[in-house]
């Protein structure tokens, strides 16, 4: 539990660093690329990281889910997306040591309309995290976090939207070189009596929206996980690479851009029949309705005997 614990909190480190670092330099005209780019070279640089070693490094990529786009988006190469003022931005990124994790996201803004969408969701995760704790059901942290959630209203063009949580996303508890282990932290009330146990790590992850509070899959797909899957390959270029895979990612996530960065050319046939034979997942963005408005803010805990440790947090949230 102590190294655990001493790399999940250097990994904290990295994360708040990374982060101060985004806080500076995000702004409207930015290239979507460029953000993440610069957040991910922040972390290898701070971690050292190195490729054909995923000891240490990011734990996934950097999402920027813009807007009614709640989750798992990042660009793809030839993606020239800008971040334009009245955007909704989800910053969404995690650093790992020997794969403990930490999982950790803000929402940027820059015009006041939303300020009480993210107001909303900021109170609803830091509520997740005063009720969340050991023995404790997790239908009833999602209750407290609804709770806060629907008591909130933003007014944008001269109409009132009430703040929804996303029903069908959670938090998760974080395995070693696992993002999303067994158990799910509900952000409404769902019956779910499964408690919380001594020694567990949880990212309380909440989001709001202004529309129907539902997401599904949208758009093209950049973000790819590896299954513990076993299936024999025909494909040359599928077996080299999900060689590839293994050795820069293991079970972490993994974005186009990663593949990329390393060289890897004409690859998405490839990729596509790594994922048809169940040894790779694809998670494609998650957006509500089309005209909405999405915030996402999400911390990393541990549940210590003695006390409840949020490591990833900081100055700024």
């Amino acid at each position: 539990m102590n190294d655990n614990l001493n790399d999940l909190r250097k990994a904290a480190e990295v994360h708040r660093q990374a982060r101060y670092y985004a806080h500076k330099f995000i702004k409207p005209g930015l290239k979507m690329v460029e953000i993440c780019e610069n957040i991910e070279n922040s972390v290898r640089s701070l971690l050292e990281a190195k490729d054909n070693d995923y000891t240490s490094g990011l734990a996934f990529p950097c999402g920027c889910s813009l807007n009614n786009c709640a989750a798992h988006y990042t660009p793809n190469a030839g993606d020239d997306t800008v971040l334009q003022y009245d955007d909704v931005c989800k910053i969404d990124f995690g650093t790992q040591i020997n794969g403990h994790i930490i999982d950790s996201a803000f929402t940027v803004h820059f015009n006041p309309t939303y300020d009480n969408l993210i107001k909303a969701v900021k109170e609803s995760t830091y509520t997740g995290i005063k009720e969340a704790g050991i023995d404790v059901r997790l239908t009833d942290i999602g209750e407290a976090i609804q709770e806060v959630m629907e008591s909130y209203e933003v007014e944008i063009n001269g109409k009132t939207y009430p703040v929804k949580p996303i029903r069908n996303l959670c938090g998760h508890n974080l395995d070693q070189y696992k993002i999303h282990s067994t158990k799910s932290v509900p952000i409404v009330k769902n019956g779910d009596n499964t408690k919380m146990e001594e020694g567990e790590h949880f990212a309380i992850e909440v989001f709001g929206s202004t529309g129907k509070g539902y997401v599904n899959d949208d758009l093209e797909c950049s973000h790819y996980i590896r299954n513990n899957n076993h299936v024999s390959l025909r494909s040359a270029k599928a077996k080299s690479l999900l060689n590839t895979i293994n050795k820069n990612f293991n079970t972490m996530a993994f974005c186009r851009r990663y593949l990329d960065r390393l060289g890897e050319t004409k690859y998405i046939m490839a990729l596509n029949n790594l994922v048809e034979n169940g040894l790779v997942e694809a998670c494609p963005p998650l957006c509500d309705i089309h005209g909405s408005y999405t915030a996402q803010f999400e911390h990393t805990i541990v549940l210590r005997p003695c006390c409840k440790e949020v490591v990833s947090y900081g100055d700024d949230y």
